[in-house]
């Protein structure tokens, strides 16, 4: 017999539809990006269409927990050459990237079924911590819908997938009663043995907590405008679940006696991470809601500023030799201008969507197996991609533990510029005393190292920069400044350290300075060029200096996650200050 394959299968539907398949003795391979140590879970991506397990595969169950539907097309056609039905988890709200989905599966050659279900019973999770102290505290109370039990909606799913007779069909899926939210909370508080009141919240308070947890502006108004409508149009009642499955739909009441405990207990690790409004159209993916989510800061494409989003994805856990992060802060790096802008694809591949940040600075809260080094409770810092988040995983061995002396959110500003610094000064450039060093764009994150670690090697440090970060390069230790806007550049250098991006020009006078160190894109006819490597030895020796008092770091500015894509803005029409800039969570 073939099998059905499972994509999804760690989330609330995909878990389910596993265990019903199960049950009814049918072959599942229940796929997730990274398997644990359950029996039966088989790895597989949906960005990389290769590595999905289809051999064999008669059907598949598709969860898209992406909010684009950027690499759709891909995978969509992966699952056309190997398997013959397809059933999709849409929604009722059918997002633009589900719509997009759907139609790429409409014309794949797939037998079809979309599931589009409209409230989920199980949303009413995010609720528990405030059923458990007796009032629930959100606005219209009186928007009604019919919540159905995600165990229907498997139901359905599971038909769809092993009988005929549901091709080309969309199902609408809701519970057989419409209920207000009010009534809802009530509910609730019966099964768990709590009398429950509502109180209608203010829609700004609600809009607040939706920004506050990370939610941008458009989904957050667009989530409280679903539930204003649902006051004066509920919404619709179906009979779709029994017409399919021929036994009736399960009720709300139903729903929250299985459910009573978690309401008794308080806020699970199954609830939603806010107790801010949600409605069916900006609800987190099926796939996300069985384990913690974090913000992260992603792009799900290349272009401007505009492609940056503040996600809300499930938080990761580290694997063996790895640590959990909660991050304190990462910082802006010039380089990851070019990377969201797709300029370096071909140096820099990336998966999409992607998290930006690669300087990390935060807390070890987990450590996975063979992680003797770190405990939790740790401070650490690194050189870590994805760290625009709020956690963030990392190997073990690529952390150092963080400077004492300068508040942890200043760490971070360390890693890719001092690093940088170090192996241009002490491994490139091979400063010794005595020699005259010229570092051509020294007012940059970068440059606030390479001007004191120059200075430690015994050198003459000579810096250009803009009458703005002429100040900070004195403060740094340097012999002489120069502003590049007015003066040439000096002759009888032993070497020269480049970190601006300069014209051909000004590359063709560096190559007659002296021996010339670059760390950018731009060629220099005779220069050193090198992309600095991660080193946690470099790091440690990096904190001891500072501790030390021997190095100093300035943080120019410090900006919420949020504000990173105008971060990138400012940073594109030169209005950035000069020295390196932090980020937190």
């Amino acid at each position: 017999m073939s099998a059905i394959l499972v994509t999804g299968a760690t989330g609330t539907v995909g878990s389910q539809v596993t265990s019903q398949l199960r049950a009814a003795g049918v072959p599942v391979r229940a796929m997730t990006r990274a398997p644990g140590p359950a029996d039966g879970f088989v790895a597989g991506d949906l960005t990389d269409p290769a590595s999905l397990p289809l051999d064999d595969v008669a059907a598949v169950f598709l969860v898209w927990p992406f909010a684009t539907a950027e690499g759709a097309a891909e995978a969509v056609s992966a699952i056309a050459r190997r398997a013959r039905r397809v059933v999709y988890l849409s929604s009722a709200a059918r997002r633009p990237y589900e719509r997009e989905v759907e139609r790429l599966i409409e014309g794949s050659g797939l037998e079809w079924t979309f599931l589009r279900p409209h409230v989920f019973a199980a949303n009413a999770l995010r609720w528990a911590g405030q059923v458990a102290s007796g009032v629930v505290r959100e606005p219209y109370g009186q928007a009604a819908a019919s919540p159905v039990h995600e165990r229907d909606l498997t139901r359905v799913a599971v038909l769809a997938l092993t009988s005929d007779g549901h091709h080309g069909r969309a199902y609408e899926l809701t519970g057989p009663q419409s209920l207000t939210r009010a009534e809802q909370a009530r509910i609730i508080g019966a099964a768990a043995g709590i009398p429950v009141r509502w109180e209608d919240a203010p829609p700004a308070e609600a809009r607040a907590g939706l920004l506050a947890a990370g939610w941008d502006a458009q989904a957050a108004d667009g989530a409280l405008a679903a539930l204003a409508e649902l006051v004066t149009t509920p919404g619709p009642t179906t009979s779709t679940i029994e017409d399919v499955t021929k036994t009736p739909a399960a009720t709300f009441h139903d729903w929250a006696r299985e459910h009573a405990a978690a309401f008794a207990s308080g806020p699970s690790e199954e609830a939603l991470p806010t107790q801010a409004a949600a409605s069916p159209a900006t609800e987190p993916s099926h796939e996300s809601r069985r384990v913690p989510l974090m913000r992260a800061a992603r792009i799900h494409g290349y272009g401007d500023a505009s492609v940056i989003r503040q996600d809300r994805i499930p938080r990761p856990a580290p694997g063996p030799g790895e640590v959990l992060i909660e991050v304190a802060a990462t910082s802006f790096n010039p380089s990851e201008l070019g990377l969201r802008a797709g300029l370096l694809r071909d140096v820099l591949p990336i998966a999409l969507p992607y998290t930006l940040g690669w300087d990390v600075s935060g807390t070890v809260v987990e450590t996975g197996a063979d992680v003797s080094v770190f405990r939790p409770g740790d401070r650490v810092f690194g050189l870590v991609p994805g760290a625009a988040a709020e956690y963030v995983t990392a190997p073990a061995d690529a952390l150092a533990r963080a400077p004492r002396s300068i508040p942890l959110t200043d760490a971070a500003a360390i890693p890719v510029a001092g690093l940088t610094a170090w192996q241009a000064v002490f491994e490139h450039a091979r400063v010794s005393p005595g020699q005259r060093v010229l570092i051509n764009g020294a007012g940059g994150g970068i440059g606030m190292f390479a001007v004191q670690l120059a200075k430690h090697a015994g050198a003459v440090v000579i810096g250009t920069a803009s009458p703005r970060g002429a100040a900070a390069l004195a403060a740094y230790g340097a012999d002489e400044v120069i502003d590049y806007t007015t003066t040439p550049l000096p002759g009888g250098m032993d070497v020269v350290l480049n970190l601006a991006a300069v014209p051909d020009s000004t590359a063709a006078v560096l190559a007659t300075l002296g021996r010339v160190v670059v760390t950018v894109a731009t060629p220099i006819p005779g220069g050193t060029h090198f992309v600095s490597r991660s080193d946690p030895g470099q790091l440690a020796d990096l904190a001891a200096r500072i501790d030390e008092g021997r190095l100093t770091v300035r943080i120019a500015e410090s900006h919420p996650l949020e504000h990173l894509a105008d971060l990138h803005r400012r940073a594109e029409s030169g209005t950035l200050p000069a020295g390196k800039i932090t980020i937190h969570p």
